[in-house]
């Protein structure tokens, strides 16, 4: 029996997930968790053989929870199952060590059989979404562009950004100019929804 660990904060989701997976003879879901803090704490406490992510959730996103979980439960395999499916997002999941990658389309023997694939040790992309990585490309943002346009994202003055960033205003300005020359947006406001796209922040 593969022991399942489900996270989502959208209960409606997650409890037709759960079912559609309780029917599967081989599959059994032993824990449910609605914000990433709490799979992870679900997956310390009941160790499942495989965590099935959402991409988005409260505190931790699924993939950061995924990357705790390579450390703290190897034998754990992660996917993730998302509605944001930018290539940015899946290349940061395979970096995190996620090896299954889905979108919410997909149907509930496809999931189940990417759960077997995961619990036996292999990978599965969606190819869709495999070719979008390819043909996006690398992010040409540096990290801290990127943290620094995350910050921007929600109209937050340079002073504001700075502070939380623990820069000054000048370097803030630097790196949004860059961010935003880099990814031939007009304005810093253009560079966040153009990085947004591309799942590069």
């Amino acid at each position: 029996m593969i022991r399942v660990l489900l996270a989502d904060d959208e209960n409606l989701i997650r409890t037709a997930l759960a079912s559609l997976l309780a029917i599967q003879d081989d599959l059994q879901v032993v824990a449910q968790a609605a914000s990433g803090d709490e799979a992870l704490a679900m997956a310390r406490r009941h160790r499942p053989d495989v965590a099935v992510l959402d991409l988005q959730m409260p505190g931790l996103d699924g993939i950061a929870v995924a990357e705790k979980l390579v450390t703290e439960l190897p034998a754990c395999g992660s996917l993730i199952l998302t509605s944001y499916g930018r290539p940015g997002h899946l290349k940061r999941a395979l970096a995190a060590g996620v090896r299954g990658f889905l979108p919410k389309t997909v149907s509930a023997q496809v999931l189940a059989d990417v759960v077997r694939t995961v619990h036996r040790g292999g990978r599965y992309v969606d190819p869709e979404l495999a070719a979008d990585a390819i043909s996006a490309g690398d992010s040409p943002l540096t990290p801290r562009e990127a943290d620094v346009l995350e910050l921007a994202a929600g109209g937050a003055p340079v002073d504001e950004i700075a502070k939380r960033a623990a820069l000054t205003p000048g370097t803030v300005r630097n790196y949004l100019s860059s961010a935003a020359a880099k990814l031939g947006a007009v304005n810093r406001h253009e560079a966040v929804q153009l990085a947004r796209s591309r799942g590069w922040i």
